[in-house]
């Protein structure tokens, strides 16, 4: 290591001060003048580190309320109590941000160090191993501020946190592009199948605004239907119909901690199902003998899973390149296998985040308790939808697939990123691998 690194106590470097208690009165406003950042916000997409929004905001008014002071922006987020604290999770805010009593702030002192290279130093620590308690692990400002980081010169931090950073940006910009590119797809759908617009269109005599060959797709006139108003020719099935398989994860006890191994069949869990498509991050594993035993519980590509209980609502669709031929759903989801004579895992998953499909899904939802789907299997084998002609269907699929196959470039893109920076982070910031070095590594991508 370079002589001119000094070993510095993190207390040194930063201020550590807890969050603040979130009163559920002030709970769930959308918009305001600070997020309000919980544990459950620092399950960002996969590979990002810095916090872009959160569920929850807070006004001027509500601030006073709450007596909290909010963090300034570079401040390094993290669980302070109990199992997410096991996790090491570490986020970088980059607004002024207020954070839940069960997390710590670490506040960099830039007089001494440089931000963004106080969050990846931050990173090489495991803080579970100065965790008080046993039942309830907890971690206090006593013990974290003892513990000691090598420090480069100034210049050399940034040079650090610059090559680090510049990996970390293009993944946060792949994540915007597939935001845009969902939010494409999603106004297609909604166009063509909830609000029907070129069907509309031709019914009032206007021009859809479509070359003919799409606008020859749709009727121009609407028929009477159980759900009301639908395209002339168009039909009403239940999902009993247009699926081969609707199955349910397995039993809690057939999933433990303990069962989990290095490699083998990845189990998809929540975090996996926060877009349209399979987040195919980090996952744990059960052993291919295992997997057998809960074949019923396996999932392929082209499959559509569910969340039914927890953080209900989840909906998204198993790609065709995805990381892996099978995987296991936990036991809190359960899933749907299109039959592709009639729909498509894209047209299902896309349907259920529209908000009438979101509607429909929540509709059988108890909030007693756990918030759960009733009988999700046999609900949702019973909820109704309006499905166009098979032609209608595969000429919005032959639409939508180039932009899902950008989807999927970006995200491979940004699992290769994030992999060279986790690669070249401990390097760096232990001094083994020297900046020039590093910059040529990053130059080939």
């Amino acid at each position: 290591m370079a002589g001119e690194w000094a070993t510095v106590r993190l207390g040194e470097l930063c201020d550590f001060r807890g969050g603040s208690v979130f009163k559920p009165a002030l709970q769930g406003q959308p918009s305001g003048r600070f997020p309000f950042v919980k544990v459950s916000d620092m399950n960002l997409p996969a590979n990002a580190v810095r916090i872009q929004d959160s569920n929850n905001w807070v006004s001027e008014a509500d601030l006073q309320e709450l007596r909290a002071r909010p963090f300034p922006c570079g401040t390094v987020v993290f669980a302070k109590i109990g199992e997410a604290l096991r996790q090491n999770r570490l986020r970088q805010i980059v607004r002024e941000t207020i954070v839940d009593n069960n997390m710590m702030g670490a506040v960099p002192r830039t007089d001494r160090i440089d931000p963004r290279f106080f969050y990846y130093a931050l990173s090489k620590f495991d803080f579970s191993d100065i965790a008080q308690g046993t039942a309830l692990p907890y971690l206090t400002v006593s013990s974290l501020s003892a513990l000691s980081l090598e420090v480069p010169p100034a210049d050399e931090q940034r040079a650090i946190a610059h090559i680090l950073g510049t990996l970390d940006d293009k993944i946060e910009l792949n994540r915007r592009m597939n935001e845009t590119l969902e939010a494409m797809a999603r106004a297609l759908f909604k166009s063509w199948f909830m609000d029907f617009d070129p069907v509309r269109a031709k019914a009032e005599g206007r021009d859809p605004g479509l070359p003919k060959h799409l606008a020859d797709l749709f009727p121009d006139a609407f028929e009477e239907s159980e759900l009301g108003e639908i395209p002339a020719g168009w039909s009403i099935r239940r999902i009993e119909e247009i699926a081969e398989r609707v199955g349910m994860g397995p039993f809690g006890s057939s999933i433990k901690v303990e069962t989990f191994v290095s490699e083998g069949v990845p189990v998809i869990s929540g975090q996996h199902l926060r877009g349209f498509m399979l987040e195919d991050s980090t996952f744990n594993h059960i052993t291919v003998d295992h997997a057998k035993r809960l074949k019923s519980a396996n999932v392929e590509r082209g499959d559509v899973v569910f969340t039914h209980a927890g953080n209900i609502g989840q909906v998204a669709y198993i790609p065709e390149n995805s990381r892996y031929e099978c995987y296991v759903i936990s036991q809190r989801q359960f899933f749907m296998r299109c039959n592709r004579m009639h729909v498509t895992p894209r047209f299902i998953a896309l349907y259920f985040k529209s908000p009438e499909g979101q509607h429909q899904l929540l509709a059988n939802a108890s909030s007693s308790g756990v918030p759960s789907i009733a009988r999700p299997v046999t609900y949702l084998r019973s909820i109704q939808l309006t499905i166009p002609p098979k032609q209608v269907i595969d000429m919005f699929e032959e639409l939508v697939r180039s932009m899902h196959l950008r989807f999927e470039r970006n995200l491979d893109e940004s699992r290769t990123l994030a992999s060279m920076r986790d690669t070249l982070l401990p390097k760096l910031i232990s001094g083994e691998l020297r900046v020039r070095d590093a910059e040529r590594i990053v130059e080939t991508v």
